[in-house]
């Protein structure tokens, strides 16, 4: 799958090398997609300050979650596939539960773009990509900062749990990653 400035995102056919499917109802960019685990969904992300999440079958939108104020910049799904998290240019996330089809937390990461966000194996923690060179930690209970990591000398752009969760990799735009135990 492939989101796209053009306002859609198309899902692909790799063996034929041809576009399967293309998803259309955002009216900007798409900034960024994910696959909710254990079902046929794709979550995508927009400029025009939603999130949707669509059956990837059909190419039908499922449900759209409003509250954003600015551009989201990244969505991801717990490993359950029961919370979406996104971000936006305003330093925001916000937690939507997929169930209840609502916002379940929001969290105010800073003034400055809330880049990428993940979650740990368990779901009770995120790590959020700023532009202020920092990630922060956040629980997932109730949005509280539980540590900020300082080490990037430019944004960070990208976060991830290592799989058994005792790492943190992040990258950032000063050219460097870093491993955080």
């Amino acid at each position: 799958a492939s989101c796209s400035m053009d306002h859609t995102c198309k899902l692909w056919d790799l063996a034929k090398h041809k576009c399967r499917l293309t998803l259309r109802g955002h009216v900007d960019s798409i900034n960024a997609l994910t696959f909710q685990p254990f079902s046929n969904n794709i979550c995508t992300c927009s400029g025009d300050k939603t999130v949707s999440l669509w059956d990837a079958r059909t190419g039908l939108c499922i449900q759209t979650f409003y509250g954003h104020l600015n551009s989201c910049n990244h969505v991801a799904f717990n490993l359950r596939g029961d919370t979406i998290a996104s971000t936006d240019a305003d330093g925001g996330v916000r937690l939507w539960d997929v169930r209840m089809v609502q916002e379940r937390l929001q969290v105010n990461a800073g003034p400055h773009a809330a880049n990428k966000v993940a979650f740990d194996r368990s779901g009770t923690l995120m790590a959020v990509a700023s532009d202020d060179h920092s990630v922060k930690v956040v629980s997932t209970e109730d949005g509280g900062l539980l540590s900020t990591l300082d080490g990037h000398d430019e944004a960070v752009q990208a976060v991830l749990f290592e799989s058994n969760a005792s790492m943190l990799i992040t990258a950032g735009s000063d050219n460097t990653f870093r491993v955080w135990a």
